[in-house]
């Protein structure tokens, strides 16, 4: 009986909830249901609004618990959150406090996993630099398991995942916060205020970012970012074994850009040289980042011809600085995931020349005043749309420098209309929003994906 099987069995006569009714959830309500354990699903929305999603639910026998009142009755002994259901809600509180056990799958799958697991978090970068991960080990040869914010979910392939194989997963935030248990090697990319109105605080943000390596062992293994002030300064564990990226700096450990633009590894006092900057495929200074972290990330375990061959043909992931499209000698970008400022300054600095700039969305109640000095510095005219729109134009208008030319747009497809008339040969146009999605879209990927469909109307 393998490690998952033992752990079902265990919960056949326990009552189960799982919170979150979403199709994300199917997979491990599936495989409760498929183990003969009882299930009470809880979501917020109505059987009217899960439309198709209920019949689905209900084909597997699981019961519902439905409506703007779903987590006011939790009575199971189990309780798999969701991450977008905060740790500390009240109704997860009492029932705590009353002796229920409230886990998550990821929780779950890191306790059973018979692999080593690799895991990024971070402000910025996490998506790239876990694929990265993903794509050099896999080009090294090893059978590797992507997941977590990617790929698909592990818990139901638990089955099929050996000692020797590897996983790579990227935690957010939400994941994170009242995780328990640590990946045999942790990254950190960067720290940068975000998702406050989940938070509340950075101090909070920061605090359940840190989880990543919280509970890790002696023989496991850091990788922070040197030159982020933030992680910089983070209170590590005594002993912790930790390898640090640089731009700006050589570590005792890690890897670190050279003064002539040479990336170097730097082991136990040996160093060598990887690969100049430029040979990196996809562009942006943060891309050398995150090319650097997942370099460190996967030392002792793929060569650095392995690590060269991904640089030299990897072309990025969907949705960050994406080429939708080239039309009437201008190019549209897509970097829909930029839902903070931090993200599209980075996307920003990718382009040598000033630029169109699609910005704006919903409010996380992030700071935005560091936008006006690199938006009037990058970009010629910005089209502004959704609830952040006047905050972003206020950062623009208190910059003591010229500024760039402000159209307002109703839509994401009003903005992309407007973008597109006043482009000229040789422009680039790129949404890189510095918002959240959410007063429009369900995520950054419908999002993305509407805009691309924009750009191919054109």
């Amino acid at each position: 009986m393998t490690a998952l099987q033992e752990y079902l069995t265990g919960l056949r006569g326990r009552s189960v909830a799982v919170i979150g009714a979403g199709v994300s959830n199917m997979p491990l309500i599936g495989l409760l249901r498929g183990a003969g354990v009882d299930v009470t699903v809880h979501d917020r929305k109505s059987a009217e609004e899960l439309g198709g999603q209920h019949g689905a639910l209900a084909s597997l026998g699981v019961s519902l618990e439905l409506g703007g009142h779903y987590l006011d009755h939790l009575p199971e002994d189990v309780i798999f959150r969701t991450p977008g259901v905060h740790p500390n809600h009240p109704s997860l509180c009492a029932a705590r406090a009353r002796g229920s056990l409230v886990t998550s799958e990821m929780e779950l799958f890191f306790e059973l996993c018979p692999c080593p697991v690799i895991g990024v978090t971070g402000s910025d970068g996490k998506t790239t630099t876990t694929t990265l991960v993903y794509e050099i080990l896999t080009h090294a040869g090893h059978t590797v398991h992507l997941g977590g914010n990617i790929g698909k979910p592990l818990l139901p392939e638990l089955d099929t995942i050996a000692p020797d194989h590897l996983a790579v997963v990227e935690l957010s935030s939400f994941q994170l916060m009242d995780m328990r248990r640590s990946p045999q090697v942790a990254a950190i990319t960067n720290l940068s205020p975000n998702h406050l109105d989940y938070h509340g605080s950075f101090a909070e943000y920061v605090e359940a970012k840190t989880a990543i390596y919280r509970f890790q062992k002696a023989s496991n293994r850091l990788v922070l970012d040197w030159d982020d002030p933030v992680t910089h300064k983070l209170a590590l564990p005594q002993g912790a074994q930790v390898s640090w990226t640089s731009k700006q700096s050589v570590p005792e450990n890690g890897v670190y850009l050279r003064s002539d633009g040479m990336i170097c590894i730097l082991e136990n006092g040996c160093s060598c040289e990887l690969l100049p900057q430029s040979e990196i495929r996809i562009p942006g200074a943060h891309n050398v980042y995150n090319l650097m972290m997942a370099a460190a990330l996967v030392q002792g375990r793929a060569s650095n011809d392995d690590i060269r061959a991904v640089a030299r043909e990897f072309n990025g992931v969907e949705h960050r600085i994406e080429l939708v499209r080239e039309k009437d000698g201008v190019r549209y970008y897509n970097d829909s995931i930029a839902s903070s400022p931090t993200r599209t300054i980075a996307g920003l600095k990718s382009f040598p020349e000033k630029l169109i700039l699609i910005a704006g969305g919903y409010d996380k109640n992030l700071d935005y005043s560091v936008l006006g000095e690199h938006i009037s510095e990058h970009v010629k005219t910005l089209v502004l749309t959704g609830t952040t729109a006047p905050k972003i134009r206020a950062c623009i208008e208190q910059y003591d420098g010229p500024h760039p030319k402000i159209l307002d747009a109703a839509s994401l497809e009003d903005a992309v209309r407007l973008a597109a008339s006043v482009a000229q040969t040789g422009d680039v146009v790129l949404l890189s929003p510095a918002s959240a999605s959410f007063d429009c879209f369900k995520n950054f990927m419908e999002r993305g994906n509407r805009f691309k469909a924009l750009v191919h109307a054109l």
